[in-house]
């Protein structure tokens, strides 16, 4: 499927970013209704000018982006590829987009959160550098999330 593709840095505000967080949610809810009142919370979507957005064929279909989780680290948050344009190479793309951009801004280290049921999302951290490590807060003693890090 080939197609152009724009990746383009913004913020939390812009309206593709949070139709992709809606829809980002709804897989999540429908994946995983057992953990709403668990983990919802650490989901709220929150002003950050760290935001990144794929376009692809001028469609947005893509979205990611980290937030500060202490002076040399950041979080990644919000990661999401529609599920048309999967296996496009999208998810590695915005990853290290948002490394890069991190790393322009003097970070050192990434960390993320999924859960365990995200094997394709797993496999693709692994794969590009992420070790599971034991879960940071918020995220300590939930069962189903699994937490990575890298040096970036």
């Amino acid at each position: 499927m080939g197609g152009k593709i724009i990746i383009k840095k913004t913020t939390s505000e812009n309206l593709d970013f949070i139709n992709l967080v809606a829809e980002l949610d709804k897989s999540l809810w429908e994946r995983y209704p057992e953990l709403k009142s668990n983990y919802w919370g650490n989901n709220i979507l929150e002003i950050n000018p760290n935001v990144v957005i794929i376009y692809f064929e001028n469609e947005a279909v893509a979205c990611g982006c980290f937030k500060k989780y202490d002076k040399n680290t950041i979080e990644i948050k919000r990661m999401f590829v529609s599920p048309k344009v999967r296996g496009l190479g999208l998810a590695k793309q915005m990853l290290l987009e948002l490394e890069l951009w991190a790393s322009e801004l003097g970070y050192v280290f990434s960390v993320l959160e999924t859960l365990n049921k995200q094997q394709e999302a797993i496999g693709l951290y692994q794969k590009v550098g992420y070790s599971i490590v034991e879960n940071y807060e918020p995220y300590v003693g939930l069962i189903n999330s699994i937490c990575m890090n890298k040096k970036i």
